[in-house]
C-alpha cells in the first residue's frame, strides 16, 4: 500500500492533474454551445473522461520523451522520472492505459469521435517532439488543448461546424501565449541544448511581445465568437473580464522579473478558463 500510495502521488504530480482546469471548462463550453444548453449528463461525463485521459496521456508521454532533458535542467531535475520516483516502464504503461481509456470513452460517444480519436492522440502526443523541430511549438501545445471544445461539439452533435473552430483558435492563442511566457524561465537552457522556443529565438523582450500579441488576438477572436453564437451582452462582458485578467497576468511578470511566474501561470489561467465558461454558460441559459 505504501508503494501504491507513493506511485499514485508521484503520478498525479507528474501529470499535474489539477491543471485539467485549464482545458475542461473550454471543453464544457464547446459542449454547451453544441447543445444550446446543458447536454445529457452521460455525454458530459464521457467528454470529461476523454479530456482528462487524453491530457494525462499527453503529460506522461511528454515526461517520458523529455526525461533526459529534464534531468539536465536544474528547474526540472526533480521531476518523477529523472528523480527516480517512477520507472520508465511504469510511465509507459500509464500512457498506454490512459490512451485506451480515451479511445473507449470516445467510442461510447459516437462514430465520428471514435474515428477522430487517433487524430486527437497524434496531436496531443506529438507536441512532445515539437520543441525539437520548431520555435512555434507553443502553438502546437495550444492546439492540443484547443481541440477539446471542437471535440466536445462533435461528441454532442456528431458533426463539426466551422464556427466552433473559432473557439479552438481562442484556446490555441491563449495557451500559446502563456506557454511562451512560461518558457522564458528556460530560454538560456534551451539555447544551450539546442531546443526551439520563442524565448530562445527572440530573447525575453521579443517573447513577451509575441505573447502579448497572441493574447490580443485571442480577445479579438473571443469577441467574434460572441457574435457568431449570439451570446449577447453577457458574452461581451465575459470577454472583457478575461481581457482584464490577461492584462493583470502580464503585469505580474516582466522580462527582467519572472519571480511571480507561478501566480501568473497557474492561478490566473485557471481563473480565466472558469470565468470564460461561466459567462458563456450563463449567456446561453439567458438566451434560451
Amino acid at each position: 500500500m505504501t508503494t501504491l500510495a507513493r506511485n499514485t502521488a508521484a503520478t498525479l504530480a507528474m501529470i499535474k492533474w489539477e491543471h485539467s482546469i485549464f482545458a475542461l471548462p473550454f471543453a464544457l463550453t464547446g459542449a454547451m454551445l453544441a447543445a444550446n444548453g446543458w447536454p445529457p449528463v452521460l455525454k458530459l461525463v464521457l467528454i470529461a473522461v476523454c479530456m482528462v485521459s487524453a491530457r494525462s496521456a499527453a503529460m506522461a508521454f511528454n515526461r517520458l520523451v523529455d526525461a533526459k532533458l529534464d534531468a539536465a535542467n536544474p528547474r526540472t531535475a526533480m521531476r518523477a522520472l529523472p528523480a527516480g520516483l517512477l520507472s520508465t516502464s511504469f510511465v509507459l504503461g500509464f500512457v498506454i492505459a490512459t490512451c485506451a481509456v480515451f479511445v473507449a470513452a470516445a467510442a461510447l460517444l459516437n462514430r465520428l469521435t471514435l474515428a477522430l480519436a487517433p487524430v486527437a492522440l497524434v496531436v496531443v502526443l506529438g507536441y512532445s517532439f515539437m520543441k525539437r523541430v520548431t520555435r512555434w511549438s507553443h502553438l502546437v501545445l495550444g492546439l492540443a488543448l484547443g481541440i477539446a471544445p471542437a471535440a466536445a461539439w462533435i461528441a454532442v452533435r456528431g458533426t463539426l461546424e466551422v464556427r466552433v473552430l473559432v473557439l479552438t483558435a481562442v484556446v490555441m492563442l491563449w495557451v500559446g501565449g502563456f506557454d511562451v511566457l512560461y518558457a522564458c524561465q528556460d530560454f538560456e537552457h534551451d539555447r544551450q541544448v539546442g531546443l526551439h522556443s520563442l524565448p530562445a529565438a527572440f530573447g525575453l523582450d521579443g517573447a513577451f511581445q509575441i505573447a502579448r500579441a497572441m493574447h490580443l488576438a485571442m480577445v479579438a477572436l473571443a469577441l467574434w465568437l460572441d457574435r457568431l453564437f449570439a451570446l449577447g451582452p453577457l458574452g461581451y462582458v465575459g470577454t472583457a473580464v478575461v481581457a482584464l485578467l490577461l492584462l493583470y497576468e502580464h503585469s505580474l511578470i516582466s522580462p527582467r522579473d519572472l519571480r511571480r511566474m507561478n501566480a501568473a501561470f497557474f492561478l490566473l489561467n485557471g481563473i480565466i478558463s472558469v470565468v470564460f465558461f461561466v459567462f458563456v454558460a450563463v449567456a446561453i441559459e439567458v438566451r434560451r
